[in-house]
């Protein structure tokens, strides 16, 4: 059976609140799960100890049983030391484009040209 650590939904209309489950990975979001592990408040502020409450040690003894965690499990694992940092991708979404590139080269040297004379 493959298992997930994930998130599991619940609270009121734009009003979140998750529990952390290891769950069969063929189960809906909010199906049913195998056990619950935390809970995770993103209304809460970073900083609150609140926000992010896990057993860590049976997220590690799953994680040792081949449990695979979603992205956002493994980050609170990897702030929690559990597991270690994992490489991202870094996209190049944020990067402009040719034309953009090109537009702004030719103003840069539009205004050079007019600085020198």
């Amino acid at each position: 059976m493959a298992t997930k650590i994930r998130l599991a939904r619940g609270g009121s209309k734009k009003r979140p609140h998750y529990a952390i489950v290891v769950a069969d990975s063929r189960m809906p979001r909010d199906g049913r799960y195998l056990e619950k592990l935390g809970t995770y408040n993103p209304l809460l502020a970073k900083d609150d100890e609140g926000r992010v409450k896990l057993d860590m040690e049976r997220a590690q003894e799953w994680l040792a049983k081949g449990a695979q965690p979603t992205d956002r499990i493994a980050r609170f694992l990897e702030a929690a030391g559990v597991k270690p940092k994992a490489e991202r991708a870094n996209t190049k979404k944020a990067q402009p484009g040719k034309k953009a590139v090109e537009r702004a080269k030719a103003r840069a040297d539009k205004a050079e040209a007019a600085t020198a004379e």
